[in-house]
């Protein structure tokens, strides 16, 4: 069972699998702090651990049933001359419960913006039960891709276990930071529910059996998170200027 260790194959692929888990996991960890953001500023914290909590045990379930993942990926029926599997049903549905909440998430930030901050925050309140369905139904869509993504690249359940806690471990100690980052800074959150929607769009071509190669949909998060870096730095110059005056 633990014949892996002498390996240096499965080493190499423990670092590979935890450095993509943690990648894959950004888009988790962006979503769940602008679904928990809706939430009073003291249930926020609860609510991300709960949230990554589900997500980790939702991975380490998926691990565990490896016989029944494998038949997600015999086809279910045939659209169009197209066939669709159980993973493909889910990545569809995940992308377009993705594309809905991002837009939605976007009306709700230009409605509130001028409004009262009273009203703003008494609007974009929800209970936590809810919250936590949604972010169950988030959990479901990621666990999946990472969990298939996590059978290809290697061979022994136990590297695949470890990789899965090690990149949630990772987002449990970050989310709250990340989370308030988010938060304090209104141009991030709209620029994260784009790439909310972009990764909505490249879930919905997965299932389609259309691949979008994923480095293209990183490349364009990170030049945009750059640039967005560079004009936040730019406004702190301006402000400490005026100030300064």
């Amino acid at each position: 069972m633990l014949e892996w260790i002498t390996s240096p194959e499965a080493w190499i692929a423990l670092a590979t699998l935890t450095a993509l888990e943690i990648v894959l996991g950004i888009d988790n960890i962006i979503f769940l702090s602008i679904l928990v953001d809706r939430l009073p500023e003291k249930q926020r914290p609860k609510a991300r651990l709960i949230g990554l909590s589900m997500a980790m045990v939702m991975r380490l379930l998926l691990l565990a049933s490896l016989a029944w993942l494998t038949k997600l990926t015999a086809d279910l029926f045939t659209v169009l001359g197209q066939g669709i599997s159980g993973r493909d049903l889910v990545l569809i549905l995940g992308g377009l419960f993705l594309l809905a909440k991002s837009v939605l998430e976007i009306h709700h930030s230009i409605e509130d913006a001028g409004e009262a901050p009273q009203l703003a925050k008494a609007k974009a309140g929800a209970s936590f039960m809810v919250i936590l369905i949604q972010i169950a139904v988030l959990d479901m869509v990621f666990s999946l891709d990472s969990v298939i993504t996590a059978v290809g690249m290697a061979n022994h359940l136990e590297v695949m276990v470890i990789a899965v806690i090690i990149a949630v471990g990772f987002m449990m100690v970050f989310a709250n930071a990340i989370g308030r980052f988010i938060t304090e800074h209104p141009t991030l959150k709209m620029l994260a529910l784009s790439f909310l929607v972009l990764v909505g769009t490249a879930l919905i071509a997965d299932g389609l059996e259309f691949h979008i190669p994923k480095g293209y949909i990183y490349f364009a998060m990170a030049f945009s998170f750059g640039v967005e870096m560079l004009n936040l730095r730019l406004r702190a110059k301006r402000k400490a200027v005026t100030r300064s005056r």
